[in-house]
């Protein structure tokens, strides 16, 4: 028999996470215990329909006005309050009609952070076919086609399948890749192309293997010319566009394809996950391998983020299981299992237990005062009607506590006279003998 081993899951610090899935549904995970609990799902979006599955979501962190970005399969952009799901506002994406939604689905999709305060949002999505699109949403009428703003739309390649696309930190440029598509960079404020990929050399039998990206990001936060990209052929690859189009570093890893990948704060650190379940981090100054978290996943990863402040990660995939590591350990914190094959997760850094606490005082008091005026406005009512009808209310608890004493009383004198009569009876009996 082979060997297994146990792994104990030690709980993750507060946490909230959200989680799309190929059912269009949104999930809110929470970890509300302090300083380590069990995940657990607490809320639930939307209603199972695979026609408007989600195939890409974004978050825009802000400590104010937070908003949740997610690309369906029917086309559509919706833009949803990441307090309580309502849909905030829903846009067609330009170029894609409802017929040909299917033909040409969203690929990819960023929400920028930075908004002007008459704008709810502006993000920006590209088709599989390489339409790329920036559009803005007006506050006003937000469920109207009117609330759109000024948008931009242009051709990224003419042809092959793009897979993912990347935005700086800074957001101001974004690189594109996929299937048949070079690793190219572009101006989001120019809408120019500034930088593309070349081609690495052939092997000793001059063979040279088709480009096919499936993930990528940006190395530094301050710094968008160092770039990794991961291929289907199980490589991770540096490149920076200040040098050489060519990658800097190409590493292997395993032997399937690497379909997520997310970065370190650090400026160095990537953390990958392949179509079998692997999970593992690498140094990209060097491009050694860290270490591969403890513990496989029985499905392809699709969704990799690094938490901002806590050193842990979550991924996601068609295991349909959420998972929280710790990234200095590698050690799995909490796995929570959400039925459907999921797609995307982000993470929520401004989540805090303190306002559900807040939040959860309130409301009880909130139920014992309204308890408390009830009560009383029903012994008024009470009170009222005795006086002018002069029939006691049979609710009152006085009344009942006199019926229960009757009652008593009553078993009680019934319980003696049996005893009376059975004492007789047996006298009778005895004087006849």
């Amino acid at each position: 028999m082979p060997r297994t081993s146990v792994v104990e899951s030690p709980g993750c610090p507060p946490l909230r996470a959200l989680t799309a899935d190929i059912l269009g549904l949104v999930k809110v995970v929470e970890s509300r215990a302090n300083p380590a609990g069990v995940a657990r799902v607490v809320e639930t979006w939307g209603t199972p329909d695979a026609s408007r599955a989600v195939l890409a979501a974004s978050l825009a962190d802000r400590a104010v006005d937070p908003v949740l970005a997610v690309a369906r399969n029917n086309g559509a952009v919706e833009l949803l309050n990441t307090l309580n799901g309502n849909t905030l506002a829903a846009v067609k994406v330009a170029g894609q009609a409802s017929a040909d939604s299917a033909e040409d689905p969203l690929a990819t999709l960023h929400l920028f952070r930075r908004h002007a305060p008459n704008m709810l949002g502006t993000f920006l999505t590209c088709t599989e076919k390489g339409k790329a699109s920036v559009k803005s949403v007006a506050k006003e009428n937000a469920d109207s086609d009117l609330a759109v703003g000024p948008s931009s739309s242009w051709d990224v390649c003419n042809s092959g399948k793009m897979e993912y696309s990347s935005v700086d930190s800074g957001e101001s440029h974004v690189m594109f890749g996929g299937k048949g598509i070079e690793v190219n960079l572009w101006d989001i404020t120019s809408f120019s192309k500034t930088w593309s990929a070349k081609s690495p050399r052939g092997n000793s039998l001059q063979i040279f293997t088709s480009p096919w990206f499936t993930a990528g990001t940006f190395l530094c936060n301050d710094d968008h010319r160092k770039i990794v990209a991961c291929t289907n052929n199980h490589q991770v690859r540096l490149y920076d566009t200040a040098s050489q189009r060519r990658p800097v570093i190409s590493v292997d890893f395993r032997e399937s394809p690497i379909k997520a990948v997310a970065k370190d704060p650090n400026g160095h650190d990537v953390y990958i996950g392949t179509g079998r379940g692997d999970l593992a981090s690498f140094d990209m100054r060097t491009g050694k391998l860290i270490g591969c978290f403890v513990g496989k996943c029985s499905g392809s990863i699709r969704s990799i983020v690094r938490h901002p402040e806590l050193p842990l990660i979550a991924s996601c995939g068609l295991d349909s299981y959420l998972r929280i590591w710790d990234t200095n350990t590698r050690q799995p914190l909490s796995a929570v299992y959400l039925k459907q094959h999921l797609t995307a997760v982000v993470i929520d850094s401004h989540f805090s237990t303190e306002e559900l606490e807040t939040k959860s005082v309130q409301t009880d008091r909130s139920v014992e005062a309204e308890a408390k005026v009830r009560k009383e406005k029903k012994n008024r009512t009470r009170k009222v009607n005795e006086e002018e009808t002069g029939v006691v209310d049979p609710d009152d608890s006085t009344v009942e506590a006199k019926r229960k004493k009757s009652g008593e009383k009553k078993t009680k004198e019934q319980k003696r006279k049996v005893r009376t009569a059975s004492c007789v009876g047996q006298r009778e009996r005895w004087n006849q003998f």
